[in-house]
């Protein structure tokens, strides 16, 4: 029994590395693709993990930093994945595997906020998100923010009617539970008042809830 448990630990790090070594290309591919008018691209670390957190976009510093949620809205997203995981920032960073629609920042509106892209957009990053998916056959999708959720999800739903709730759907062609959350921008004061306040809540016990989330991060209930 000790032999075989041994050999399957042994061929489940193999496995991982290879997905790692797939992801790693495909980031090179990332980071080559410039559309004309965005900043660079950015990405999270090359996880093997079947937890998939999906954002809108970089905001304008995350390429200085080199990574995604690297800001104010990273900040307080990370304290909600705390409170579901047990684990600070840069664990949660190392057993969550975090990409987002598009990949650069799409710049700013007139009024000073960041500007979402648009639908053809998000057509152009979408293969790399579906080639992401078919590599980590994940378990569970964490969509932050409107877009994100209406990208997984496949239809515009009010964000209240979501946050707060686990689905089943099928993501790029993977059977996965999603468990919306809201974007956490300081712009924002919809999870600050109700009903977002509760349903931020009810979405993080999901999360932590979550068997994956569980497996992850060794957490018992």
């Amino acid at each position: 029994m000790a032999v075989a448990r041994a050999r399957a630990t042994a061929g489940a790090r193999r496995g991982a590395g290879e997905v790692v070594a797939r992801l790693e290309a495909l980031h090179r591919e990332i980071g080559a693709f410039r559309p004309r008018g965005f900043g660079p691209p950015v990405v999270g670390a090359p996880v093997a993990s079947r937890i998939f957190l999906l954002g809108q976009a970089p905001g304008p510093h995350e390429a200085r930093f080199g990574r995604p949620f690297a800001w104010t809205a990273g900040k307080t997203l990370f304290r909600w994945l705390a409170r579901a995981t047990g684990a600070d920032e840069e664990r949660i960073r190392a057993r969550v595997y975090i990409a987002a629609v598009v990949r650069c920042f799409p710049g700013k509106i007139a009024g000073g906020g960041d500007r979402v892209p648009t639908a053809a957009e998000c057509a152009l990053w979408r293969g790399f998100v579906e080639r992401e998916v078919e590599l980590l056959r994940p378990r569970v999708v964490l969509p932050v923010g409107r877009l994100a959720i209406q990208e997984v999800l496949g239809h515009t739903e009010p964000i209240a009617a979501v946050v707060g709730r686990s689905m089943r759907t099928r993501f790029h062609g993977v059977e996965v539970d999603v468990i919306p959350l809201p974007h956490p921008s300081g712009a924002s004061t919809w999870f600050k008042m109700e009903p977002g306040r509760t349903l931020l809540e009810e979405a993080l016990r999901l999360v932590a809830d979550h068997p994956e989330v569980q497996r992850t991060f060794r957490r018992r209930r």
